[in-house]
């Protein structure tokens, strides 16, 4: 497993552009994670090293923010010896950002009895001098969750996996390959717990469909095959300088056994010390269906 060594990153943005699925991937990263600490707050916790990576999610909510505040405190830090600061700011375009408070159906916290689009134009007149002091600015306008992920994993992964970002995609075949895969895996020659009244409506995340999947007697050698295979390409990907490896796992309907096979290898690489992000492309938006398989 990689070793980690102290580093500290600030995450801030608009509301509504990321910043908790930033944190949270970066939690997942092996970061200790704070979110929405009070600025007055940081230089007592950042008194001495961190013995591990921290991430902090810095909200201009908080009472005590302020673009001066937040701009002296990064300040400060750049120029203590010891542990780097990184300024993750995560930035979206106006009418995306209008669009989701829409969706989601929330107030803007800078605006609660206006319209969101005064909160947001208020917010980015707020933060317009972080966005310029940042280290890593990502646009996650045109952006899924999975995607914000993967980029907080190619940025800030443990320099040891650095320069590769591990991806496990399940999917549906009659929706066809997903973009930009790099090895493909048709499961579609285990048996089927579609055909099982029991396991048909659950997926590939419920233990009783990977029990099911997993008695086929295929389904240990091709996993250990599959697994041993991916362990043994990774190293030479990045001696190539191959900054993201995508594998994809399909079957018919892309709810159990390609969702099973790809949460078996995460587990498998998670185990071997390797970063990795998992999408089941079917189960997304709540689109589960009566796919078979």
């Amino acid at each position: 497993m990689p070793t980690l060594q102290p580093r500290l990153v600030l995450v801030t943005g608009p509301s509504g552009a990321g910043r908790s699925t930033a944190i949270r991937a970066l939690e997942d990263l092996g970061f200790e994670a704070i979110d929405n600490l009070p600025l007055s707050l940081l230089p007592r916790l950042l008194d001495g090293p961190p013995p591990r990576p921290l991430a902090l999610g810095v909200d201009a909510r908080n009472r005590d923010f302020s673009t001066a505040g937040l701009a002296e405190l990064v300040d400060t830090l750049r120029r203590k010896q010891g542990v780097p600061l990184e300024l993750l700011y995560l930035d979206c375009r106006a009418e995306v950002l209008s669009r989701r408070f829409s969706e989601t159906r929330r107030r803007h916290p800078l605006a609660p009895a206006e319209t969101p689009e005064d909160g947001i134009a208020r917010e980015f007149d707020l933060l317009g001098p972080i966005r310029g002091r940042a280290d890593v600015l990502v646009d996650t306008s045109d952006m899924t969750i999975h995607d914000l992920r993967a980029e907080v994993g190619r940025h800030f992964a443990a320099e040891e996996a650095q320069g590769l970002a591990i991806s496990l995609q399940s999917f549906s075949y009659k929706r066809g390959l997903p973009r930009g895969l790099d090895m493909v895996f048709d499961v579609r020659f285990l048996r089927n717990p579609y055909w099982e009244p029991a396991l048909r409506d659950l997926t590939g995340m419920d233990l009783p469909v990977q029990d099911y999947v997993a008695a086929d007697p295929r389904f240990k050698p091709f996993l250990e095959k599959v697994t041993d295979l991916t362990l043994m390409l990774l190293p030479a990907y990045i001696e190539e300088g191959k900054a993201h490896l995508a594998i994809g796992f399909g079957c018919t309907g892309g709810k159990h056994r390609s969702v099973t096979l790809a949460e078996r290898l995460g587990q498998a690489l998670a185990e071997a010390g390797w970063q990795v992000s998992i999408r089941h492309r079917e189960q997304e938006g709540r689109q589960l269906g009566n796919g078979k398989g």
